[in-house]
């Protein structure tokens, strides 16, 4: 295999970013918001709802492009979109900065009438 960890690797942040983009983001001057209220309920509205499925469609041509041989374009073509759904589920999961026990929430104590 020609590909180096380099290319995998921009390979997969690509994939990411553009699925990312046609999927969750508004898009610069709401564009992509246009283009799914105008894909509405069809094929590419329903697919644009969906990260795993269009990650697979936005993998396609990056990995056609990397990869210069038929069955490195087969392998890459899964493991560019496993890699970006691996990247937006880490992208999901919120990051705890606490020690274990401690906890950056203010509590409020309810206020209690002065007539008690």
């Amino acid at each position: 295999m020609s590909t180096s960890f380099y290319g995998l690797l921009v390979g997969s942040l690509v994939v990411w970013r553009v699925t990312h983009l046609l999927h969750a983001e508004d898009g610069p001057w709401n564009i992509v918001t246009g283009l799914r209220r105008l894909a509405g309920k069809s094929f590419f509205g329903e697919l644009m709802d969906c990260f795993f499925c269009l990650s697979l469609w936005c993998a396609a041509p990056v990995a056609f492009a990397m990869s210069s041989a038929w069955p490195e374009r087969l392998w890459h073509w899964p493991a560019l979109s496993g890699a970006a759904i691996l990247l937006e589920r880490f992208a999901q999961t919120p990051i705890h900065l606490d020690e274990p026990g401690e906890s950056n929430v203010v509590l409020r104590k309810e206020q209690t009438s002065s007539s008690d």
